[in-house]
């Protein structure tokens, strides 16, 4: 069962990523107020629920939080940054973007950025631990689907409908033969070094 605070009596923002380890697109991210006491039993970790349960689970979300808002970094912002500021960058944006103030924020992983006037806790698989965050990873990730399939209409040879951006044989092989796309992170390792044959 997840928490649904760290500390009662104060208002929690709950902030997650998607998109850190693709090839191609935005990172986004998420931040969720939930109500005091909220229990959803069907939530958790996006990665551990089906797509379908997902994009279920959005509309849920987004009715009965108190707040919640969507950040982004583009693929460009990430070349210039590295993709671990512009995740914290997504994060900001998102937290900036809420209607209520958050007192704490709940952050999923072990590092961020101080975001102005108001502490957090760094939280190491925090999406499986408490709600909020648990919230913020499902629409950091539906939100973030929704935008590839937008960008596979763009470009359909790299199959990002089922890839999502994520480093797939069928994604790298598309690399291969048809280069690169405006939407593609420059600063990755987007094709893996050719073996080496020893004699």
């Amino acid at each position: 069962m997840l928490l649904a605070c760290l500390e009662k009596n104060r208002i929690e923002a709950g902030c997650d990523e998607a998109g850190r380890g693709c090839l191609a697109g935005a990172v986004f991210a998420a931040a969720v107020i939930l109500p005091p006491d909220y229990r959803n039993e069907a939530l958790n970790d996006s990665k551990q629920l089906t797509e379908k349960r997902r994009n279920a689970l959005r509309p849920v979300i987004e009715k009965e939080a108190i707040a919640w808002s969507i950040g982004f970094a583009s693929p460009k912002e990430i070349d210039q940054m590295n993709i671990l500021r512009a995740s914290f960058l997504a994060m900001h944006r998102a937290i900036g973007q809420l209607t209520v103030t958050p007192e704490h924020l709940l952050i999923d992983g072990n590092r961020f950025v101080v975001y102005p006037n108001i502490p957090h806790t760094t939280i190491v698989k925090g999406d499986g631990k408490y709600l909020s965050i648990a919230a913020a990873s499902i629409l950091a990730k539906t939100r973030r689907d929704e935008y590839m399939l937008q960008l596979h209409n763009e470009y359909p040879d790299y199959y990002w409908n089922e890839n999502k951006g994520y480093p797939t044989l069928i994604h790298r092989q598309a690399i291969r033969l048809y280069g690169i796309t405006p939407y593609h992170r420059k600063s990755f390792t987007l094709l893996p070094p050719p073996p080496l044959f020893l004699e």
